[in-house]
């Protein structure tokens, strides 16, 4: 969320933020915080002198009868200070309610860079790697081939836990495992450090990582239970610091998070809609990193350059594209996506989500830096999130880029040595 010092300091820049989104619902809850605000701070004010007053007027009863004077309006004042507090106080929570509420629903505060735009397909495409595969054959459905190879069951999948899910079986299992292991070790060599995280959060972490209004309705909650099933283990790996102050020495933190990661919405129809595409648990590797806020911008970049090595190194055609203003969502300040050529598809289609939350989820986590020239300041810090790999949308590029006539798949050569020096699926 948005520091309340920030928000006090700069209503016009978050209303003209608002105003790039099109977010015109919101653009009126600046005036409805700050009203908020003002009334909290002077309730406070209220409820502190209303208590140095309960802790002095016994004395001055005491010295009143001392003096041989009338205490009864002393005494009747004494009586009523406690209710007063206490309305006070109820007042007081319910102010700050509902200026947390607004704060945590405030957007993030857009990159200059970002550009204006209505929604996805006003994105900016940046740059353009490798190019489609021509093929002199009709291109096969992936889950089909799937299914036909035996390396997958969707339908047993249905059975046991509904549509959106599926067995992975025999090579297409290994190619799974191949592509989390590739990743890893390509992101330990950059200093990152592997990361197995819990699989479910309580509700107050999970807010303190994202506007839950962006999430909840995909995410799968635990019944009876404060726990949610993760949706990616960004959100785990976030909120594992929360509320602790780093050193500056510490800084840049790089964590390379490996889970599966569970979703309840799978997207709208479309070509090959059954298969690895959309689909209800994934497995992903997932790179983090806490820094400083000024070394946030660079970090960006190195994080999407990550990605796209990964991509480039298994042949797989791809494009990037800076999210414009209408598509980029609450927590990002800057986002880039990289999209892979899917054949059947004749499209583009997105792999991997990169974001700079800039200090939006510190602020959310309490999460800050010790300044080191005064060991008693502190300052919030920034925080970066991007794939690495998703693997199920990444099997299905692989078995539609390097597919062969005879229904066979070229594996990727960097994947080979983790396929047993396999060849081809």
């Amino acid at each position: 969320m948005l520091d309340i010092k920030f928000v006090r300091a700069e209503p016009d820049k978050i209303r003209a933020d608002l105003k790039k989104r099109n977010d015109l619902e919101r653009l009126f809850w600046v005036d409805e915080l700050l009203a908020g605000d003002v009334s909290v701070r002077e309730l406070k004010v209220e409820i502190d002198t209303l208590r140095q007053r309960r802790n002095t007027i016994s004395r001055d009863i005491n010295a009143e009868r001392k003096a041989g004077r009338d205490t009864t309006a002393l005494m009747e004042e004494a009586k009523a200070l406690p209710e007063k507090i206490k309305a006070l106080d109820l007042l007081k929570d319910e102010m700050e309610a509902k200026v947390r509420y607004y704060l945590m629903r405030l957007p993030n505060i857009l990159d200059e860079s970002v550009p204006f735009g209505k929604d996805d397909t006003e994105n900016v495409e940046i740059k353009r790697v490798g190019t489609p595969r021509i093929f002199s054959f009709p291109v096969q459905n992936h889950g089909q081939l799937a299914v036909d190879k035996g390396w997958a069951d969707f339908e047993r999948a249905a059975r046991t836990s509904g549509a959106g899910f599926s067995y992975l079986k025999g090579n297409l299992a290994l190619l799974d495992m191949a592509l989390q292991r590739y990743a890893i070790d390509l992101l330990m060599k950059k200093g990152f450090t592997p990361i197995i995280p819990p699989y479910m959060m309580n509700r107050s972490s999970y807010e303190g990582v994202t506007d839950l209004a962006d999430f909840e309705d995909v995410m799968y909650k635990i019944e009876d239970a404060d726990s949610y099933l993760i949706a990616t283990s960004e959100h785990p790996m976030c909120a594992m610091y929360q509320d602790e102050i780093f050193e500056e020495k510490d800084l840049p933190l790089r964590l390379a998070g490996l889970s599966p990661c569970f979703r309840k919405e799978i997207g709208s129809h479309g070509i090959d809609s059954k298969g690895l595409f959309r689909v209800h648990q994934f497995h992903k590797v997932e790179q983090f990193v806490f820094c400083k806020p000024e070394d946030s911008p660079a970090i960006h970049e190195e994080l999407l350059a990550n990605a796209e090595e990964l991509y480039t190194n298994l042949g797989l055609p791809y494009h990037v594209v800076l999210i414009c203003t209408g598509d980029i969502g609450t927590v990002a300040a800057k986002k880039y996506d990289i999209e892979v050529w899917m054949p059947r598809e004749e499209a583009y289609r997105e792999v991997v989500s990169c974001s700079n939350c800039t200090a939006y989820q510190a602020v959310r986590l309490g999460m800050r830096m010790r300044d080191p020239s005064n060991f008693e300041q502190k300052h919030h810090i920034h925080t970066l999130n991007s794939t690495e790999v998703a693997t199920s949308r990444t099997i299905r590029a692989i078995l539609e880029n390097y597919q062969q006539e005879d229904g066979s798949v070229e594996i990727p050569v960097v994947l080979r040595p983790y396929m047993n020096d396999q060849e081809y699926l």
